[in-house]
């Protein structure tokens, strides 16, 4: 009798071993998912700066292509896109402000001392995921080394 329980306790040791190993992998597989998972995150946000940053730079270009008369000027402040105060009545420029989609926070806004803002970057210094495969008006956002390179900047019809 004494010899069975003996068999009993040398198994108990591969049950616990075998939980071990499951865990691990377990772990392992965590892990993985949690990179691809930042690296999603990451991603979309990179997209939200590009849809966001485009939509500033538009509304940027409308406020200076209805400028009354024949001195054109862009706003002195992101709020004169909700309701351009120059006009009688409502006209928008853009529908609500964003706030920076990498940071969270506030733009940093890329003036003209003579005629407003003129454009907009992301204040993050972190390096972006997407260095290529850009729209042509925003060439020169290739090979960035970090997201304040990305310029949003509106150009002036001609």
């Amino acid at each position: 009798m004494p010899a069975r329980g003996a068999d009993l306790h040398r198994q108990t040791g591969f049950t616990l071993l075998g939980l071990l190993f499951l865990v691990a992998i377990l772990g392992a597989g965590l892990a993985a998912a949690g990179v691809v998972w930042k690296t999603v995150g990451q991603r979309e946000k990179e997209a939200e700066l590009l849809f966001i940053g485009d939509q500033y730079r538009r509304a940027l270009a409308s406020y200076h292509r209805l400028s009354p008369g024949a001195d054109k000027r862009y706003p002195g402040k992101l709020q004169d896109l909700l309701a351009d105060p120059r006009f009688p009545h409502t006209v928008r420029h853009l529908r609500r402000l964003w706030p920076d989609p990498i940071t969270g926070g506030d733009w940093v806004l890329v003036r003209d001392e003579r005629q407003g803002i003129r454009g907009l970057y992301s204040a993050s210094s972190a390096p972006p995921r997407k260095t290529a495969g850009f729209p042509k008006e925003y060439a020169p956002f290739e090979g960035a080394s970090h997201y304040a390179d990305w310029v949003f900047i509106a150009m002036p019809e001609r």
